[in-house]
């Protein structure tokens, strides 16, 4: 591979992780299932979930963000390794929020991802998260009344 290619590899793999955190974030769950290829998975060891193929991620994602009340997500470039039309890396990941049964939770954590290519650009074949940090202090301030919902 030369080195503009795995450049250009790089930045695409970076916009398909920021892309599937907006769209969480969102709560766009189609985007997010087709940012996996058709048989993909993600892994949630914490919580003993494993979602396998494009609409069980859609519905495990569903499912989960409907336990928040408010959920955030920050997401901090991690190292990505290329191999010809597939990738590892890791994203460092700060979420907060309060769930729906009043819970507050502050994790870090990370995720583990494969990446495939494919026709439509990278894909993730599969992401497991593991949780480093959890604080579930309760949260003392609150979500706006009217939460924004703007579109790019």
């Amino acid at each position: 591979m030369n080195a503009l290619q795995a450049l250009v590899d790089r930045v695409e793999i970076e916009a398909l992780r920021a892309e599937v955190t907006d769209a969480v974030m969102m709560r766009d769950f189609d985007r997010v299932a087709s940012l996996f290829t058709p048989d993909g998975a993600i892994r949630w060891p914490h919580i003993d979930k494993e979602f396998l193929g494009r609409e069980e991620i859609r519905a495990g994602i569903e499912w989960g963000q409907g336990l928040w009340e408010f959920f955030l997500q920050n997401v901090h470039p991690g190292v990505i390794r290329i191999d010809g039309d597939t990738a590892i890396g890791r994203v460092y990941i700060q979420e907060f929020g309060r769930m729906r049964d009043g819970s507050s939770h502050l994790n870090h954590a990370l995720y583990h991802d494969r990446y495939q290519r494919t026709p439509d650009g990278w894909k993730f074949s599969e992401r497991v998260y593991e949780v480093r940090y959890l604080d579930s202090t309760p949260l003392t301030g609150s979500p706006p009344r009217h939460l924004g919902h703007g579109r790019v």
